[in-house]
């Protein structure tokens, strides 16, 4: 497997719609292999193929860990999806705020609505059919995904244009928003 080089932005091929997978060979495992490898490398929850330079409508995805009641990762509860040719045919009503970050933005995050449920359809890495519901996190990644797939940027999808931040000035706003609750809920502190 090799690690791939992400395009960024401005680069115009993020913008435009992908082709459809049509052969299921060697060179389409081995570069679904290296996809893999690449978002893994760079600690990414997804990668689009747009994102290394190919114009198809492939993705992978690896889903966050499940968290026990200390906040632990739990080992081996991570899934790696393979979605090609992929369609979003349903979305709940019910929508969810979230921040989200991309690999070809760095350094950036910005804050994006999107379906709390999704369910999607499409077909795996040997071109088997595959159709199924995701939620909450998951659901958010996998919309993310597809987005890239059609030349759609999550910059694109903002809640409003002041809600993007560097990664640094995200991580200051977080941490005085935890300061602030703390100092709340301090029982040294006389309410």
């Amino acid at each position: 497997m090799s690690v791939l080089p992400i395009v960024t932005i401005p680069d115009r091929g993020l913008r435009e719609k992908n082709r459809p997978v049509s052969k299921f060979d060697a060179d389409l495992q081995k570069l679904i292999d290296d996809m893999i490898e690449t978002m893994r490398e760079a600690d990414g929850v997804g990668l689009a193929a747009p994102q290394i330079g190919q114009p198809l409508q492939l993705a992978v995805i690896w889903t966050a860990p499940d968290i026990d009641d200390d906040g632990n990762e739990l080992e081996d509860t991570r899934e790696l999806y393979v979605i090609v040719n992929p369609e979003i045919y349903w979305r709940s009503r019910e929508t969810i705020k979230g921040i989200e970050g991309c690999l070809s933005i760095p350094g950036y995050v910005g804050e994006v609505e999107r379906a709390e449920s999704i369910r999607v359809r499409g077909l795996d890495r040997h071109g088997r059919k595959f159709q199924q519901r995701f939620d909450d996190w998951t659901a958010r990644i996998f919309q993310h995904e597809i987005d890239h797939l059609n030349g759609v940027l999550y910059i694109d999808k903002l809640t409003g244009p002041e809600r993007i931040w560097t990664g640094e000035e995200f991580e200051q706003m977080r941490d005085e928003l935890a300061a602030e609750l703390d100092e709340e809920h301090d029982p040294a502190i006389g309410d």
